[in-house]
């Protein structure tokens, strides 16, 4: 049928919809839309000859990218210069997306859609009783009333074709005709005589009931839409298996050849002793025989543990480096998913690629994700049981002779499963600890080969400002260097880089264009002073390597930086009283100067704190509870607490109510002996400040010189300097000569490790120039003729 207002041809089954529906379809077809969906999925070959190569080309024309050009035009000149058009593959377009959301909402809207003016049952006799309805259509379950007389009107030419097709009253309203929808109630004896009694015309309709059709566009094709949406996302970004639905069970290992590992022990410093513990590992991978002939057996696992950044993947490269085998990477959390039944199965199928590729490196990164202790707490998981209950079941099923070495790295091997850590799975728990001062200066020297540095700087020196940082941190710090090197316009590093590089990291940014509060800047320059000189005059406490009040990070107004003058692996009581004293002298100045303090003392109050409330509940220090631990100790390596929930309590109120008073007693008594002592150096005390605030920053040997040039603060520092902790002289020659000894013997070692390393890489250089050789003088050879 044909729509009389512009004469376009509309479907039967449409003639009920409104006009503003068609409009929309109209828009879409006169729009881009259709024109990117079918476009954006297509992409069109040509092969076209050019004037500068006689060889045909590949030309691709993308009609939704190449706005600039005309996409037919090009076709059909490849056409004319005998270019052969081929469709291209077809291509998923979130256009499609668009487009099929877009029909089903139509499709929705138009088949099935209510009834636009739908009104109560008892409204619906009252617009009959009041003359509005002047015909009713009664079907199975409905009744529509109309304003007109519809079925009289559709036998006209004009009028009946406008209200056939459905551009009429079937809206709320047309010029004037309405119509009105209501469910129909069976057994009301009181509508028929009240519609002969009103004169209105009823008749039955044959009520349309597309039950099918509804279902397959409500529910079937939504659902494939949303099976094609996953799986295009699942092909795209590759997180659950690609085209296949059964490969969800492949693991994401990232394989690396023998060929490509280029780690050697060598480039790995600061864990002698973790490298000493593998070498077993690559001895039995390239010489299997050795330890077979005399029975010996070899750990099938090694469980590599230490704080972050220690080096223990690179530790876990190095082994498979200097074995020369293939090298399996994994982490824990990529065989946890959303699916249960997945992880157990990526298990499986690294485990079969290994025994297939053997020998060869096995390397799970952060185990904790998957071997975590499966105990009955509230956070059990049953996909990750699934997954670690495989993976004890596949170390057991190799033995010590097929070739496969399990390596594994945690930073909480506290909260492992016990199963994984028994004899015949992890063997072996290698300790990647932090490296100690001449680890710290190896790893200096390894990191900074490729850096240009300054003829007079000392690596020692810096190795000696970086107690407590891992490799990692080490390895960030001479990158640090050299940016700030040129930055300033260097061409090599020096030390001022160095250690600017250590206290950005450590403490933040220098800002130097920061304007202050003259005020605030007085406060800060005595309090920094406050804590250098109480730090200079403690006991055992580590020296002082700056004072500046040039502001940092986030917040830091000022800092006054220790360095320690050794390595030190516990300290005794007394050490850590003055720790809590250097931690208040910044207070207390305030308070003598100004007879108030600030805010600027909170960390300093917080970390005191924490000193006083270690020492009374976890270290055994205190008069009532001297031997007893009170706290539940954390993580070795990571420093928290082990339990999710919270701190654990393991001791009463009035032990709290004791250990709180106790913190008080011992804050107090130790901020009455630094307000003590500053006062005693008051001169000193101001003496500093004034120079500090001319200059921002006294570096140590400044420092020295005015506490030397007043008679009481060398009298002061002389005496801190007999209090010093100081070895017996046999405990002093001993611990000399056996620090030389292990010098000497890591010197020789790393220079071993050196000469193997660069005897590989030569072996290497020539094993690749003999094969590029021997591709050149194939491809030289004379061809015979077919």
């Amino acid at each position: 049928m044909i729509n009389q207002r512009n004469g376009s041809r509309v479907s039967p089954q449409h003639k009920n919809l409104p006009q503003h529906y068609f409009r929309i379809l109209k828009g879409i077809s006169d729009s881009k839309l259709l024109r990117r969906v079918l476009a954006g999925s297509h992409k069109r070959i040509v092969k076209e000859r050019t004037e500068s190569e006689t060889k045909p080309c590949l030309l691709e024309v993308h009609p939704n990218k190449d706005e600039g050009s005309d996409w037919r035009e090009l076709l059909k000149k490849a056409k004319e210069e005998g270019g052969k058009i081929s469709k291209g593959k077809f291509r998923f377009s979130f256009w499609y997306v668009i487009l099929i959301v877009l029909i089903i909402s139509l499709v929705n809207v138009f088949l099935f859609r209510g009834s636009d003016n739908t009104v109560a049952y008892s409204e619906f006799k009252d617009l009959i009783a009041r003359g509005y309805i002047k015909e009713v259509h009664f079907s199975n379950r409905s009744l529509i009333g109309y304003s007109f007389l519809r079925s009289a009107l559709e036998n006209q030419n004009t009028i009946g074709r406008y209200l056939q097709d459905g551009f009429g009253p079937a809206g709320n309203s047309d010029g004037g005709m309405q119509s009105w929808k209501t469910e129909r109630i069976e057994g009301d004896p009181s509508l028929l005589p009240l519609m002969e009694q009103m004169q209105i015309v009823f008749l039955a309709v044959p009520e349309r009931n597309n039950y099918i059709l509804e279902l397959l566009l409500r529910m079937v094709l939504p659902m494939i839409l949303l099976l094609a949406v996953w799986r295009f996302m699942a092909r795209r970004f590759g997180g659950l298996g690609g085209s296949n639905v059964m490969s969800f069970g492949q693991n994401n290992a990232k394989i690396v050849a023998e060929k490509d590992l280029t780690t050697r022990f060598a480039d790995v410093a600061g864990c002698d002793e973790a490298k000493d513990e593998l070498v077993e590992i690559v001895e039995f991978l390239k010489f299997p025989s050795k330890y077979t002939n005399i029975g010996g057996k070899i750990p099938k696992g090694a469980l590599l543990v230490g704080p972050p950044g220690t080096g223990k993947t690179l530790l876990a490269r190095a082994v498979a480096g200097e074995a020369e085998v293939t090298f399996f990477r994994m982490s824990g959390a990529d065989f946890v998913e959303m699916f249960v039944g997945v992880g157990a199965a990526r298990v499986r199928d690294i485990f079969k690629q290994a025994r297939e590729k053997a020998p060869c490196i096995i390397f799970i990164d952060e185990l904790d994700a998957i071997g975590k202790s499966r105990s009955g707490t509230l956070s059990t998981n049953d996909e990750r049981e699934q997954t670690l209950n495989q993976l004890l079941v596949e170390m057991d099923g190799f033995d010590s002779t097929s070739g496969v070495i399990l390596l594994a790295a945690t930073n909480r091997p506290e909260v492992l499963d016990p199963a994984l850590l028994r004899p015949g799975r992890f063997d072996r728990q290698v300790v990647v600890d932090k490296p100690d001062q001449m680890g710290r200066e190896a790893i200096l020297r390894i990191h900074s080969a490729e850096v240009k540095l300054d003829e007079g700087l000392d690596i020692s020196e810096v190795s000696k400002a970086t107690a407590g940082l891992a490799g990692a941190d080490l390895a960030n710090i001479v990158n640090e260097a050299a940016l700030l090197a040129v930055r300033s316009g260097r061409d090599r590093v020096t030390r001022q880089d160095f250690f600017e590089a250590i206290e950005k990291t450590a403490i933040g940014l220098e800002k130097k264009n920061k304007l202050l509060n003259p005020h605030e800047r007085e406060v800060t320059a005595y309090h920094e002073t406050g804590h250098a000189l109480v730090n200079v005059f403690t006991p055992n406490q580590h020296l002082v390597k700056k004072i500046t009040i040039v502001p940092r990070g986030y917040g830091v107004m000022g800092y006054m930086l220790p360095v320690p003058e050794e390595e030190r692996s516990f300290q005794t009581r007394e050490e850590l009283l003055g720790r809590i004293d250097v931690a208040l002298g910044g207070r207390a100045a305030e308070e003598i100067i100004y007879g108030t303090v600030s805010t600027g003392a909170g960390n300093d109050i917080v970390q005191a704190t924490d000193i006083a409330r270690a020492m009374i509940t976890r270290l055994g220090m205190s008069g009532k509870f001297a031997n007893v631990s009170l706290d539940k100790r954390g993580s070795s390596f990571l420093g928290v607490n082990d339990n999710p929930y919270g701190q654990t309590k393991e001791y009463s109120e009035d032990t709290q109510r004791y250990v709180d008073q106790e913190i008080t007693k011992i804050m107090a008594e130790r901020y009455d002996k630094v307000l003590a002592l500053l006062k005693k150096h008051r001169k000193l005390l101001e003496l500093i400040t004034n120079h500090l605030l001319d200059k921002e920053t006294i570096e140590r040997e400044e420092l020295m010189d005015f506490i030397e040039s007043v008679e009481e603060g060398r009298a002061e520092y002389q005496t801190r300097q007999e209090s010093d902790l100081k070895p017996s002289p046999r405990a002093k020659a001993s611990g000399e000569a056996r620090n030389e000894a292990i010098k000497e013997r890591v010197a020789k070692r790393r220079a071993a490790e050196q000469e193997a390393a660069e005897k590989a890489a030569a072996e290497q250089e020539a094993a690749e120039q003999e094969a590029a050789g021997e591709d050149n003088a194939a491809q030289d050879a004379p061809k015979e003729a077919p």
